[in-house]
Order: structure tokens, then sequence, then C-alpha cells
């Protein structure tokens, strides 16, 4: 069966986007920081039948990085790649000029440089795999200028032209960055405590996700709400 390395898997878009998988017979590596909470998400997706291995860890370390893709080597390789684990560089949102400049390598360290790097720890098994991708998790505050949202918003930015760039150097795999939009998250209450307005489950994203999946369109970044347009 295929195999995917899902980070920031335990809560949100990531456990929504595994639970889907789960049920089409995907095994499943999943990356998270809380234990008690990735256990739970293991637990009921091996309801599904399918096999999962919970890693509790930080993405910035790298022996946690090598770790995920050496248990993905155990199911069998690595056919897919999520990088949905997010920080927000300050809790709630700031603007620029009392933005901590520790929360801004912390929000690039986790959003650009881990993700780079546990590509670069997957990548021979994802030349290997029979149709090998690579999904960034992007946002609208990477191509919008939003108040508050500069730091996060610069570092998925910055994760986008990875994308892109890794689409034109890996012309056997394919590199989707998706703007999932407005979703109900965690990372979002915590950004904007403020807003408790009612937002999307990320669970209504998740069939856009599994469009790229079973249409494999060029490399390149997607919208989710035109992918599921596009598809309705």
């Amino acid at each position: 069966m295929p195999v995917a390395i899902i980070t920031g898997a335990s809560k949100g878009l990531g456990r929504a986007l595994a639970e889907a998988l789960a049920a089409r017979g995907w095994d499943l590596v999943l990356d998270a920081r809380t234990p008690e909470v990735l256990k739970d998400t293991a637990a009921a997706l091996e309801a599904y039948g399918t096999r999962v291995a919970a890693l509790p860890g930080d993405v910035t370390d790298p022996w946690h990085r090598t770790g995920l893709v050496t248990e993905a080597g155990r199911l069998g390789g690595v056919d897919l790649l999520v990088s949905n684990a997010s920080a927000l560089g300050a809790e709630p949102l700031v603007r620029l000029a009392e933005l901590p400049l520790d929360g801004l390598r912390r929000a690039l360290e986790v959003n650009v440089v881990a993700a780079l790097g546990l590509v670069r720890e997957a990548l021979p098994a994802l030349r290997a795999a029979p149709a090998g991708a690579v999904l960034t998790i992007s946002s609208d505050a990477a191509a919008e200028a939003y108040e508050t949202w500069g730091g996060y918003g610069a570092s998925k930015a910055a994760l986008d032209q990875l994308a892109a760039v890794l689409g034109v150097e890996e012309p056997g795999l394919r590199v989707w960055a998706v703007d999932p939009g407005d979703m109900a998250t965690d990372l979002y209450a915590a950004a904007v405590p403020d807003d408790d307005g009612p937002r999307p489950d990320p669970a209504g994203v998740v069939p856009a996700l599994l469009r790229l999946l079973e249409e494999r369109p060029a490399s390149g970044r997607y919208g989710a709400p035109a992918l599921l347009e596009a598809r309705s």
C-alpha cells in the first residue's frame, strides 16, 4: 500500500487528511508535538485496518525527521510527504513592529527549514516511488498583505518558493503548495483569539487534496476553494 508522512497530524487538517487516506488503505507515518493527542489519533486511524506509526517530536529536530523517514521505509517507502506542521511566530499575532525576532526565527525554522530538511531526507524514497508527491500547506497570507500576519505570511511565502523550485528541479515528482483557505483550527484560534466567528471544518478541505492525488496535475500552487469548485 502507498505510504504517507504527515506532519502536524494529530489535529485539524493533518488529522482530517490522515483519516481520509487511512480510509483509502494508505499506511501512515504521523508527527505531532503532543504525544497523548497523537496517540489517540493513531488509535482512531488504526480502526481502518491500516498501519499507523505515530512519532511525537519537533520537526525542527533533524533526528526526528530522520526517524519519520526511517519509519516510512519500514512500511515500504514514501509515496507522499505532507508538510502541514506550522508555527505562527507569535500567539496571538502582532504587528511587525512588535514581532519578536526569536518568534520569526521559530516560524521560519518550522515552516521552511524543517520542511526542506524533511524533503531532503525523503527524496531518495520519493524518487523511487511509482508516483511520488510532496504537498506543502500554504496560506493566503503568503500572497496577501494582512495586518499582523507578516511573519507567518513571510514564512509561508518562502515555503511556496521552495515548493515551486523543487517542482522544477524534480520533474519526476509532483510538488503542490495548497492554500486551504479559512478553517476552524487551533492554529487560527491561537493567532486571532478574539475572532470567534464560524469557520469551515478542515475536513471540508480534504476533497481538494484528494483531487490532487487522484488527478496528479502539474506541480504548482493551488487554492483549495478552486479545486473544490472545479470538482463539484
